[in-house]
């Protein structure tokens, strides 16, 4: 932790191969479902795969019709019903958010399933932007399935109460790093 008493670092591990793994925030540790082709050390567009890496988080945007404003100190905006996440590799504003109705393929932040009710955007492919190498990757909240964790189509994601406890103590300088255990 920083002397703000924010974290430095948030950690995710998980066997190769593994839909679930551990993230740890500080001393906590809580369960969190990845993609659903596991962790890979090189991201590609639909694989379905969490990347390895290290990366910062860029901004916390909510359901403000669900949920209240979390406690957190990194940047916070209210979803839209017409927010989307460029998922076109072709396209300019690739792996960048959009308004639809829009032309390319484009992910909608609006859901009704509520994993985007509180949804982090996770600085992979972003700076720069390389065509093909992901997109929309995000700390998101977890479905749960009778078996556990539902894996996502490549982000992190956590029950409600740990992703409360998490953005309370993340802020800017917070860094995401996912690794094999």
């Amino acid at each position: 932790m920083t002397r703000t008493g924010l974290l430095d670092e948030i950690l995710v591990t998980a066997a190769p191969g593994s839909t679930t793994g551990i993230l740890t925030a500080g001393g906590a540790r809580f369960e969190c479902a990845l993609g659903r082709t596991g962790i890979l050390h090189e991201k590609r567009e639909g694989d379905g795969g969490t990347p390895v890496g290290t990366f910062p988080l860029r901004a916390l945007r909510y359901r403000a019709d669900r949920l209240t404003a979390p406690e957190t100190a990194l940047p916070m905006t209210p979803i839209a019903e017409d927010d989307g996440w460029c998922d076109a590799p072709g396209d300019p504003n690739y792996n960048r958010p959009v308004k639809h109705p829009y032309p390319a393929s484009a992910e909608r932040m609006w859901r009704e399933d509520h994993l985007y009710d509180l949804v982090v955007i996770l600085g992979q492919n972003d700076d720069p932007v390389i065509p093909g190498a992901g997109s929309a990757i995000f700390f998101h909240l977890a479905k749960e399935t009778g078996a556990g964790l539902r894996p996502t189509e490549g982000c992190v994601a956590l029950r409600l109460p740990g992703m409360l406890n998490v953005l309370a103590r993340c802020g800017p300088c917070t860094l995401m790093r996912i690794e094999p255990s």
